[in-house]
């Protein structure tokens, strides 16, 4: 690639998550070109679909996390590990409103720019799930489309303004549906007890 398309491309993404952090992930792609100083014809060259802007702004993030799993499950137990990567999940997730239901249907749609991405993902997340249900720390009954449902519907959650000031508390509560409750109880002794979060 040119210099200079390289440029165009880094503005294109540095102007695209401010607009769809602000706008969600529907927000226009020809605003996106304008506020860039770009024609839409640009921005198309560089990313023809939505779904290919959103991949490359989500990929070094969804490559992070499936780094993530690998690193949690060297140095935390398997409860710890995966109580962790959700968290990190949801908040990936979350940071681009409105990008969870685009992540749903990649799952399904090979043909999908964020297809690789998302799948990618979800075998991290079910590395840990599966490890966890080994140690016997995570019920045996959820599996690795259930978490990363259940990612989706977080992030989406923290989404809505009614629900937000909710959320850490409601990922507390579906982290503990997944755990066995001798999990959950050691996860309360790690935390010293019930979680801030939880309390309110």
């Amino acid at each position: 690639m040119r210099a200079d398309a390289r440029k165009n491309r880094d503005r294109l993404l540095t102007v695209a998550g401010a607009v769809i952090t602000e706008q969600g992930a529907e927000a226009s792609l020809r605003d996106i070109a304008r506020k860039a100083d770009m024609g839409l014809a640009t921005l198309l060259r560089h990313f023809p679909t939505r779904e290919a802007l959103l991949d490359a702004l989500l990929r070094t993030n969804f490559d992070d996390l499936t780094a993530r799993a690998g690193e949690l499950e060297e140095s935390s137990s398997p409860t710890d590990a995966l109580v962790a990567w959700l968290r990190d999940c949801v908040a990936c997730a979350h940071a681009y409103r409105g990008v969870t239901s685009l992540m749903s249907a990649a799952l399904e749609d090979p043909a999908s720019a964020l297809h690789a991405s998302c799948v990618a993902m979800r075998t991290a997340g079910t590395g840990l799930l599966a490890r966890a249900q080994a140690a016997g720390e995570a019920r045996t009954d959820v599996d690795g489309t259930d978490l990363f449902a259940l990612v989706a519907a977080l992030a989406w959650l923290g989404d809505q303004p009614v629900f937000e000031a909710r959320a850490d508390h409601l990922l507390d509560v579906v982290a503990s549906a997944i755990l066995t409750s001798g999990a959950r109880r050691g996860e309360g002794r790690r935390r010293g007890g019930v979680s801030s979060t939880a309390a309110r």
